[in-house]
């Protein structure tokens, strides 16, 4: 017999560590989405003087908005559509306000 016949109790080699890139790291961070929670508290004397609550979601613009955060297209400072809808929404308001006040003129005009 030969050493080769004796080896039956060998385990199968152990794999090494797999390297990944930065690329493939970010990749899935951004389409599985990452939350990283903490909060800051400042007491003197048992007294809470300041609390700072940090959330912060990292993930792609698709996997966030399965998670239903879309704030930045309402946003008027991240998006013009946002910005001009947020314009058109002041100017139907003064137009309103402008009507308002001159609806108020007339009739003070017309009962003196």
């Amino acid at each position: 017999m030969t050493d080769l016949d004796f080896r039956h109790d060998v385990s199968p080699p152990v794999p090494g560590p797999q390297t990944t890139n930065l690329a493939d790291i970010l990749e899935r961070v951004l389409d599985k989405g990452i939350v990283i929670a903490g909060d800051i508290k400042i007491d003197l004397l048992d007294i809470e003087l300041l609390t700072i609550r940090l959330r912060l979601f990292v993930a792609s613009v698709d996997t966030a908005k399965k998670a239903g955060i879309d704030w930045w297209e309402t946003d008027p400072a991240l998006s013009s559509h946002a910005a001009r809808n947020a314009l058109q929404d002041e100017n139907r308001e003064l137009r309103e306000r402008l009507e308002a006040l001159e609806s108020r003129s007339e009739e003070r005009s017309s009962s003196e």
